[in-house]
């Protein structure tokens, strides 16, 4: 499940992937009210989402942000991994974080272990595949 974290994440994403490439970075207060996530709690998702690389951050009175890459460039996937870390369910199929499940007797063997890394797959195949630009696109398709 995902925390209102990685929910506030997204919609600040998405949010800034519709501003038109090459315009004015957006205040924090902007995003804050268009995305509706509390500022306060946003300027630290902001700041994690800038020193991942997917945002550029400028000072000043015309200050703000932007992506930095193009938005078909950003994958929900990214986004997310930023917030929350690896998308394993259980740590023993972790592609980042693999750690041995302590309670394990035979990992080879293991049925939960087979389905998690089916549901990583899965799930990975598909925020990964899924770009900024797609989720627009399918969003604005759905209006």
């Amino acid at each position: 499940m995902l925390t209102q974290r990685s929910r506030y994440a997204l919609r600040a994403m998405l949010y800034l992937a519709q501003v038109p490439t090459g315009g004015r970075p957006t205040s924090m207060t902007r995003i804050a009210e268009a995305a509706n996530v509390p500022r306060k709690f946003l300027e630290l998702i902001l700041a994690d989402l800038r020193e991942a690389g997917l945002l550029d951050s400028h000072r000043g009175k015309m200050g703000g942000y932007v992506l930095a890459r193009p938005n078909h460039l950003i994958s929900l996937g990214e986004v997310i991994r930023v917030i929350e870390g690896p998308l394993a369910l259980v740590p023993c199929v972790s592609r980042t974080a693999y750690r041995r499940c302590a309670d394990c007797a035979d990992e080879a063997d293991c049925a939960i272990r087979q389905a998690m890394a089916r549901v990583r797959d899965e799930t990975a195949r598909i925020l990964d595949g899924t770009s900024l630009a797609d989720a627009i696109a399918e969003d604005l398709a759905a209006a």
